[in-house]
């Protein structure tokens, strides 16, 4: 019965999508390019051919029923670092190959969860959460007063991270 309710969530989710796709269909009559949009808004750029989920919610129901980690990227579009960081992740092309293995999230906005600020709302931080829902602090950059926060130079740090995050969730299932 869970698998059940799970797939009929799941085609929820599917149409509440598609109909928001076409009410912004309907208001940009301009373009008239056939792209499909939505892939390309939920990266907003960190990786447009990567699945990214839309709302934090939703990634942690994901994260726990896939046994997948989740990887939570809080960024702004007018902030230079989160720029920067963004350059760097969506051309590393080993990171974008990992990345796959993870539920995906990047936000421009703060959640009401403190656990994803366990030392402040900073950007660009990227936060690591087990399938068991449980945020992941000894998965740090190297900066002690902001331990989640990473440079475009601490790419292969991130990097790194991200293998840790997928080899201990291995050893503890």
């Amino acid at each position: 019965a869970m698998e059940k309710s799970y797939v009929s969530m799941f085609l929820l989710l599917i149409v509440i999508s598609c109909a928001l796709a076409k009410d912004a269909g309907k208001k940009d009559s301009k373009d008239t390019s056939a792209k499909p949009k939505l892939p390309q808004t939920l990266s907003r750029g960190w990786g447009d051919q990567l699945i990214w989920t839309q709302t934090y919610e939703e990634a942690l129901f994901r994260s726990k029923h896939s046994q997948k980690p989740l990887m939570i990227i809080h960024h702004l579009e007018d902030c230079p670092h989160s720029q920067a960081l963004k350059k760097v992740f969506a051309e590393h092309k080993d990171i974008q190959k990992l990345a796959e293995k993870f539920i995906l999230l990047n936000l421009v906005y703060e959640t009401t969860d403190k656990n994803l600020a366990p030392d402040g709302q900073y950007v660009p931080r990227i936060l690591f959460i087990d399938p068991s829902l449980t945020v992941r602090a000894d998965i740090t950059g190297r900066y002690s007063n902001r331990l989640y926060a990473y440079e475009p130079s601490d790419i292969s740090l991130l990097y790194s991270n991200m293998q840790k995050a997928l080899k201990l969730l291995k050893t503890e299932l």
